[in-house]
This record gives structure tokens, sequence and C-alpha cells, in this order.
């Protein structure tokens, strides 16, 4: 399997190339920032990217996000992500499609070498390795999110003026749109707050509330 790990932590950069060299797996290149990452990945065409979360030059989550960048350029090439705690607004991103070669563990779990080098080999031949934590943590966040998350700036602001008793004219006339577009905005306002058409609800109103419960 030909492997590119990007990591800016030099002795483990090494480690980690010794751990799959010896378990027979070929490294074909490195990068210590997302930026040379990109470069490594279209020059070697690897068949997966091990990456770190935190690296030059800010140290937040560049590497999380040029992990999501190389699916999107490169989807044949699958996605390892080593970090010792859950970014989750990237890790959102990075799952929210497919689980196809995308895996994301704690840098604990690297200590035991089976298991790592059997993630590794996994993920790369189109399999998914998620770390049980990062699991938990997701599904958590996700049962606190609000569902106004869901919606677009434009929507959150129709919805707002909806709040306000606007008709979907005098909502119009306020953005400066068409009729047509408001109704659309309307519709998927609806759909993204789990509204389906029924007899007897009127779902305007019941946005409205969904509105008012989760604004601050």
């Amino acid at each position: 399997m030909r492997i590119v790990i990007v990591e800016d932590s030099v002795l483990l950069r090494e480690g980690l190339i010794r751990l799959l060299v010896d378990a027979g797996e070929e490294v074909v290149g490195t990068a210590g920032d997302a930026e040379e990452a990109m470069v490594v990945v279209e020059a070697e065409q690897p068949d997966i990217v091990v990456t770190d979360v935190r690296m030059p030059p800010d140290h937040t989550d560049e590497g999380l996000r040029a992990a999501i960048e190389i699916r999107r350029r490169w989807p044949a090439t699958s996605v390892l992500v080593l970090s010792q705690w859950v970014e989750e607004r990237y890790a959102t991103e990075l799952l929210a499609g497919s689980t196809v070669g995308v895996g994301y563990l704690l840098k604990d779990r690297v200590a035991d070498v089976r298991d790592f080098v059997d993630a590794v080999r996994r993920v790369g031949e189109g399999g998914t390795a998620l770390d049980p934590d990062v699991v938990s943590q997701l599904l958590a966040t996700s049962r606190h999110r609000s569902p106004l998350e869901a919606l677009t700036p434009r929507e959150t602001e129709v919805l707002k003026l909806m709040a306000e008793g606007r008709s979907n004219r005098a909502i119009a006339h306020v953005l400066v749109v068409s009729d047509g577009a408001v109704e659309k905005h309307v519709s998927n306002i609806f759909m993204k707050l789990d509204l389906p058409i029924a007899e007897v609800d009127h779902r305007r109103v019941l946005a409205v509330l969904r509105y008012l419960e989760a604004a601050p």
C-alpha cells in the first residue's frame, strides 16, 4: 500500500514511517504542513494519506481541512486522520459524505501498533476506522445541536421575519427579492426543520415556534 504521511513533528513522523515500513507497507512521501501535503499527494497519488490535525502555520485544524480538500480533489485517495482531540466542525464535514476510505483515530491508539497498522490497511482498502471516543463526542454534539444550525443565513433571516408576523410578500419587500425566492426559502425551512405537510398543524406557526425556542 502506498502511503503519504502528513505530520509536522519530525519524531512522530519518523516513528510512523518506521511502524508502517516494518509492517511491509510503502511510504512514498511525507509533508510537514497542509500546503506541502497537497503537492506531495498530487505527485504521488497514494492509496492513503495519514495526517495530523494541527500543524503550521496556525496549529489549529489545517490538517483536517487538508484531509477534506484531498477527498474533494482525489476521491480515490483514502484519508486517516490522527489527532489528540476531536475537532467537531471539520470532523463532521469529513464524515458527512461518503465514509468509504475514511478514518479518524485519536493518537493514543497509535500506541497499539497492530491496531494502528490494521486501521491504516482497512481505510486504505476503502473501509472505515473511527475511534469510539470520536463517535461518542460527535453523537453527543448532534443531540444538542439546534435545528436552526441547518439553515443558511438567508433562510434564518426569512424565518426571523416570519417570526415578526410578516407575510411572504412583506418578506420579499424587506429583502428585495421575488415572491418566488421567498417561497423557496420557506419551503427549505420547512424541510430542514422536519415539518412535513399536515392537515391539522400549521407549518408556518410551528417553524416560528422552533425559532423562538432555539433563539438566544
